[in-house]
């Protein structure tokens, strides 16, 4: 069912201090928010674009310092982090499958936050959460497999009656996913997706729009849907140029089979967005009590 801990670990556990490289200073590996017209606002600083990010979900999940956040594929701990020291939630957990991630949380000593390595399907709280939020965690819930065979709705579903499970009435739930959009037509874009899903996130796939808008149900009402195309696209951007720039210290440290493999993975993802192979969706999601 979904990624397993040794697949995670091959997507997230390269090193630390390799992700440090080319990730901005908080390490979210996940997309950036570079424009929004409704507030006319705009950066190209891939550090602010962070920050948005974080912020919109800090405003999705209707978070104050009082509530328990509970944060589902938490990765380095950015969102926990901003959470707790920015915005001054009190108590927030954390739950990743990477051991790395989880050391690197714990080695932050952030006040008010907690983690552990766990699964969600084995995850079981010992008091309820007021919110939640899960960044590009639901790549990870289905297989290829499952959903060429039609298998991966009831596996999103049962992720969002999980999550019914942990939260109390009244609670929201604040989601970031990556979708699958147009298929590419050319063997080499074809080869290159593929190389991707198999090689850099093995064992887990990208979304459909149309997956999150069947399986919320009857657990989560969506309240609000933002696409984020172009954001992605030029998050990408940002850290295929930075891992660039460490290209000599890259290679001396991992290796040159590891820069090939990330700088085809980037330079893919920044194409796949281009030609709308690949999208992201924000969601704000409200308990169904």
């Amino acid at each position: 069912m979904g990624s397993t801990q040794a697949e995670v670990e091959v997507s997230y556990d390269v090193s630390n201090e390799f992700f440090r490289l080319w990730l901005d200073e908080r390490m979210n590996y996940t997309c950036g928010i570079f424009d929004e017209p409704s507030e006319n606002w705009h950066t190209d600083n891939l550090e602010e674009a962070q920050v948005r990010k974080l912020d919109w979900h800090h405003k999705s999940a209707r978070l104050s310092p009082e509530k328990r956040l509970l944060d589902i594929g938490c990765g380095w701990g950015a969102d926990l982090e901003y959470q707790a020291v920015n915005k001054g939630v009190k108590e927030c957990h954390g739950i990743t499958l990477s051991r790395a991630q989880h050391a690197e949380i714990m080695a932050r000593k952030i006040p008010g936050v907690t983690a552990s390595v766990c699964s969600y399907v084995d995850y079981k709280p010992a008091q309820k959460f007021d919110a939640v939020i899960s960044i590009c965690m639901m790549e990870h819930i289905a297989r290829p497999e499952d959903a060429r065979s039609g298998k991966h709705i009831e596996l999103y579903r049962r992720y969002f009656q999980l999550a019914h499970e942990w939260t109390n009435p009244g609670s929201y739930f604040s989601l970031q996913t990556i979708l699958r959009n147009r298929f590419p037509r050319t063997r080499k874009e074809i080869q290159d997706i593929g190389f991707c899903t198999y090689k850099i996130f093995p064992g887990g796939i990208s979304l459909r729009l149309e997956d999150v808008v069947m399986a919320v149900n009857p657990y989560w009402e969506i309240m609000e849907v933002k696409t984020r195309r172009t954001d992605y696209q030029k998050t990408c951007q940002h850290w295929l140029d930075r891992m660039k720039d460490h290209k000599s210290l890259i290679v001396s440290k991992w290796g040159q089979q590891v820069f090939d493999d990330y700088d085809r993975y980037l330079s893919t993802c920044v194409y796949a967005f281009d030609k709308h192979y690949q999208s992201l969706a924000m969601y704000q999601l409200r308990r169904i009590d």
